[in-house]
């Protein structure tokens, strides 16, 4: 039988004897009496780590989970920060949460704590989307903010998102300051829970009023949305916070027949309806694409449930409704973006796109074409909104995006906004049609036009204390040792993140990269394929992405290419061994 590590169960005990809840206490409690050592080892076999984005982690009691304590703590090393940062000013932040379960709970921990803190708190009084707390953060004049929420994770998690006065995510080197203050927090007794209400403001209509007024200045094609009013869009918020402003702002753009999901339109952190609340997966969308063949709809929109991120539905050419990925529809949408200006004679070469180093590299084409300037960031959007804060005043930003369904358009806040992209989604379809074209066969001609660029995401997930281990061991053996060929073509580069160095693996010569460190690897090949492998910073997974392209000579030669190119990741993947 399974015996339970002294350390653990050592742990274990300082929490039943510790100032915790007694509902808490009888819970580890529990867990000791049932023998559960397992969900004991992985509830305390660490402390939930505060990482650069935040928490994130399952909920339940233990130090390895999210619950009062770990928020309690995240929150009061974010005040320590905050004081420490803006000695002497009056401190302001911003709170949101979403649809998850315990998200209002753990949003009145956070505001609880900060208040006690001395630090003034602008408060959601119910759920919003997670862009919606960036602007506030930028509108409102605040220092910080925190979102609570763990995106498209399964109901079993939830987070804890935060935010710096740019309304972007911590980046260095405040993340690390802001980690080591969360890190400090040694015992509970240290954290202040006692709410001092005159610290505490509701918001809310508002901020929604002022978000989307701004959002609809955004609009480049209002004529061509006009014409095409009636566009047929089926949208769902996947139970989760997109219904409070996602069908507003597709109104204010000027769209008259939006058709929601009614299944999925009440929060719910149970979310229901699918397994999980992701709009990568196809299954998430089940429903959606079922409504929009009844209404022989033109679109569909699924937002996640802190809505930063939508996965979209278009007809191909046969009338069946496909799903684009990230790559497909941010590249679509830059290219639109970036076409429309040009139409508008809005281009003045001040301009500028991001986009992240596992995004499509279409992006970098359609961009060079157009002479704008694309840069390449590190994966997480909060580096993009890093770059978004140095260039503010000097370039204007006019979209970017990562290839895990998450775009910006605007300026307006520093973190990925499904409620400005569907909305800009629904405008670049509308243009398209306008043109007596659709979003698909528009695809198809800038595939012809810049190259059929493929891309695929292998996750594997390994959970646990022995799956962060496999993980670390497999990094470290593609590190030393690299393929030497992927697919069948020579592997000439290798770029080592952590490391920064990129190697020229033909001349042996090296050079560095001038990005900030991070575990990733990239295996560029002879015939321009490009392998990244990634360990995930919020989640218990592995993650290989690899980008295959070749030449389309003509949209019949499509469904051809498509599978050529399917077959190159296939022999790539299996050279990769996963």
């Amino acid at each position: 039988m399974q015996e339970l590590d002294p350390t653990i169960l050592a742990k274990a005990n300082s929490w039943l004897e510790g100032n915790y809840d007694a509902d808490v206490k009888q819970q580890i409690q529990q867990l000791i009496d049932d023998k559960a050592y397992t969900e004991l080892t992985d509830s305390f076999y660490r402390d939930l780590e505060f990482g650069t984005g935040g928490l994130r982690g399952i909920m339940g009691p233990g130090s390895n989970r999210i619950n009062k304590y770990t928020i309690g703590a995240a929150t009061q090393g974010l005040a320590n920060y905050l004081k420490k940062t803006y000695p002497g000013e009056k401190i302001k932040v911003a709170i949101a949460h979403d649809s998850r379960n315990n998200a209002d709970f753990f949003s009145t921990i956070t505001a609880e704590v900060f208040s006690a803190n001395d630090i003034y708190v602008y408060f959601f009084k119910a759920l919003r989307p997670t862009p919606e707390l960036s602007f506030a953060v930028r509108q409102l004049g605040c220092k910080s903010g925190v979102m609570l929420t763990a995106s498209h994770n399964p109901k079993e998690y939830n987070g804890y998102k935060a935010y710096g006065a740019d309304g972007g995510q911590f980046v260095a080197p405040h993340d690390k300051a802001v980690m080591d203050e969360v890190a400090a927090i040694s015992s509970i007794d240290e954290i202040k829970f006692t709410r001092v209400d005159a610290n505490i403001e509701e918001i809310g209509e508002d901020i929604d009023e002022l978000y989307l007024s701004k959002i609809a200045e955004l609009s480049v094609s209002p004529e061509a949305i006009q014409r095409q009013k009636d566009l047929k869009i089926v949208y769902s918020p996947i139970h989760g916070t997109g219904i409070t402003l996602t069908p507003q702002a597709l109104k204010r753009f000027g769209f008259e027949n939006v058709i929601l999901v009614e299944e999925q339109i009440t929060p719910d952190g149970n979310f229901p309806t699918v397994i999980y609340p992701n709009p990568e997966e196809k299954e998430a969308l089940t429903l959606a694409l079922k409504k929009a063949q009844e209404t022989d709809a033109d679109l569909v929109l699924a937002t996640d449930p802190d809505a930063d991120r939508v996965g979209i539905a278009v007809k191909n050419t046969d009338g069946e409704f496909i799903l684009l990925n990230g790559n497909q529809t941010g590249a679509m949408l830059i290219n639109y973006l970036l076409s429309a200006w040009e139409d508008k004679g809005k281009l003045t070469g001040k301009e500028y796109i991001v986009k992240t180093i596992v995004t499509t590299n279409l992006i970098d084409r359609i961009a060079e074409a157009k002479n704008v300037t694309c840069y390449n960031t590190l994966t997480g959007f909060k580096y993009i909104g890093e770059l978004m804060t140095q260039f503010e005043g000097k370039q204007t930003f006019i979209g970017g995006g990562e290839e895990s369904y998450g775009y910006l358009i605007g300026e307006l806040v520093r973190d990925k906004d499904a409620v400005v992209s569907s909305a800009f989604i629904a405008e670049m379809t509308a243009y398209y049609k306008d043109k007596g074209s659709s979003l698909f066969e528009a695809l198809l001609e800038t595939y012809v036009q810049y190259g059929f660029y493929k891309e695929k995401l292998i996750s594997l997930t390994k959970k646990g204390k022995t799956g962060a281990e496999e993980i670390k061991e497999m990094m470290e053996k593609f590190r030393t040792n690299p393929p030497a060929t992927l697919g069948g073509s020579k592997v000439v580069t290798l770029k080592d993140y952590e490391k920064r160095v990129e190697t020229d693996l033909t001349t042996n010569t090296t050079r560095p990269i001038e990005l900030p460190v991070s575990d990733v690897l990239q295996f560029i090949t002879e015939d321009g394929s490009i392998i990244s492998a990634r360990p995930s910073g919020t989640e218990p997974k592995i993650k290989f992405y690899c980008s295959v392209n070749g030449k389309l000579e003509s949209k019949e030669a499509y469904a051809e290419t498509d599978k050529q190119l399917d077959a190159k990741v296939a022999s790539i993947m299996q050279d990769l061994g996963v």
